[in-house]
């Protein structure tokens, strides 16, 4: 056994570089996401930035962070070509971390910097709302974009309202269309903020609108987190004592929606990602790009778990590489739901070939049964619109996909599988009890009419919004019943 050295500025190579960015959050996904993107920007461009990072909370990890000089590594396993990765990499992009409810000072003193230029977070979905409790002078406010609006202020005033000292704001919180939600609460605390902010309330007002330039992201990278199982043999690796070792998937996807006061050309002129050769997107409409996502990930996923697991496939690696279940997973993804997007076909492509590779990737038992929390819900927002558009677009219905919806109906059932395994759904209640309702009818055309018409799940009813589904899915709820699942799916390939 190597002996171990600490991880700090004393024992590794620390890079200096202007503090540009503040970061609001020091989780395991930022630093394996966000941090490590500005880390590759800094080695591959001029970008020659470092970056801030602000605890959102009062009890977080820059402790941690301080005690390593804000050094870690990341642990990147995946697949890429057909071929495993699995690679680790040294980032040192952090100069500091702060905690702004015993350094305040020193938080706000970060807005009168000139050279700062980025805010970027994730503060969790919970992390963008208004909290109408905070006051200006609090030190710090509660909630984030309360914090935000403190900074701001405080750099509007500290520069006199300089229009070059505007913020360009990165939002990672997963919530559609992030940056406008984050802009409305900023907008709410002005006004809330009105009289506190005196005279200058409409000159900050106008220099936030003008000068500050808000961005919504869609952010995709998988992060597990600290690599409890093999983190004796990663020190050994690295012969350091790294406590913060972040595992991530080697796939990474940033789409950053520009700002409406900004062009995507100065966008990318700013914020050189692209340059870099990474996978960061700037574009003018994140909307088709979210759609993907949740089309061709998300997607497949909901529907591949019920049909996988029923085959007696538990793992998502397996079902990928299952002579049967594979090809039903590639019809779904490739035939059917990728037929529904409105981007250019080569780009799904490309995208559902990285998916593919993310689902079979070596290093993680991916359990069939974690994706099917709540598969009604799920199937409601990621595979149902793909079933209208279907419909619309082919004057049929998809057959994978509502061979899908009838395998979670009968995953819904319960009991055991083939093989004695308990087969345990869960999700609300109300959902359970009516399935169990319907399924002790013993008749099948009862089940598919009456799940159809959940209009708690579905806001409407699809036995009328939605015509041939409720025959569809009696006929393969049959065929599941008589055959079992995978001479079901067979039938259909």
């Amino acid at each position: 056994m190597k002996e171990l050295k600490a991880l700090n500025r004393r024992t590794a190579p620390k890079s200096a570089m202007p503090e540009r960015i503040i970061q609001f959050g020091e989780g395991n996904f930022l630093r394996a996401f966000v941090d490590w993107i500005i880390y590759n920007m800094d080695q591959k461009t001029d970008f020659n930035s470092s970056v801030v990072v602000v605890q959102p909370i009062e009890r977080g990890m820059v402790d941690w962070l301080n005690g390593q000089d804000c050094l870690y590594h990341v642990n990147l396993q995946g697949k890429e070509n057909g071929a495993p990765v699995n690679t680790l990499t040294r980032i040192d992009v952090i100069s500091r971390a702060l905690n702004p409810y015993t350094q305040n000072q020193a938080f706000m003193a970060l807005a009168e910097q000139p050279e700062m230029r980025f805010v970027i977070s994730n503060t969790t979905e919970a992390g963008i709302a208004f909290d109408p409790a905070c006051k200006l002078g609090d030190a710090p406010a509660a909630s984030y974009p309360g914090k935000l609006v403190q900074l701001l202020f405080h750099r509007y005033q500290y520069f006199n309202g300089d229009p070059t000292k505007g913020m360009i704001i990165m939002p990672c919180e997963l919530i559609f269309l992030n940056g406008h939600h984050l802009k409305e609460c900023i907008y709410q605390y002005i006004e809330l903020w009105k009289n506190d902010l005196g005279k200058d309330y409409e000159g900050f007002k106008a220099w936030f609108t003008d000068h500050c330039y808000v961005c919504a992201t869609l952010v995709d990278r998988i992060v597990p987190g600290f690599p409890r199982d093999t983190i004796n043999e990663i020190q050994q690796k690295i012969c350091y004592k790294d406590n913060l070792v972040v595992k991530a998937e080697n796939f990474h996807l940033w789409v950053i929606e520009k700002a409406e006061n900004m062009t995507v050309e100065q966008m990318r002129e700013e914020f050189p990602a692209e340059k870099a050769g990474l996978h960061v997107l700037i574009t003018d409409n994140e909307k088709p790009y979210h759609a993907r996502k949740v089309t061709l990930l998300n997607g497949p996923h909901t529907v591949l778990s019920p049909v996988a697991f029923l085959s007696g496939v538990n793992i998502v690696r397996d079902a990928c590489e299952h002579p049967v279940i594979g090809s039903y997973i590639h019809k779904v993804q490739f035939d059917e739901l990728m037929q529904t997007l409105d981007l250019p076909i080569d780009e799904c492509k490309q995208f559902a070939n990285d998916v593919l590779e993310r689902f079979e990737n070596p290093f993680v038992d991916h359990q069939v049964t974690s994706i099917m929390l709540n598969s009604f819900p799920k199937y409601e927002t990621r595979d149902l619109p793909g079933v209208k558009t279907y419909l619309k677009r082919k004057g049929k219905l998809p057959e994978g996909l509502v061979l899908g919806l009838a395998a979670i109906i009968t995953y819904y059932k319960g009991g055991k599988r083939d093989d004695g395994t308990n087969i345990v759904p869960n999700d609300d209640q109300k959902i359970m009890d009516h399935l169990t309702e319907l399924w002790a009818t013993g008749n099948t055309q009862a089940v598919a009419e009456g799940v159809l018409a959940f209009d708690y799940v579905w806001h409407e009813d699809l036995n009328q919004t939605v015509p041939g589904l409720c025959d569809m899915v009696k006929r393969y709820l049959d065929l599941i019943q008589e055959k079992g699942m995978l001479e079901a799916v067979k039938t259909i390939l």
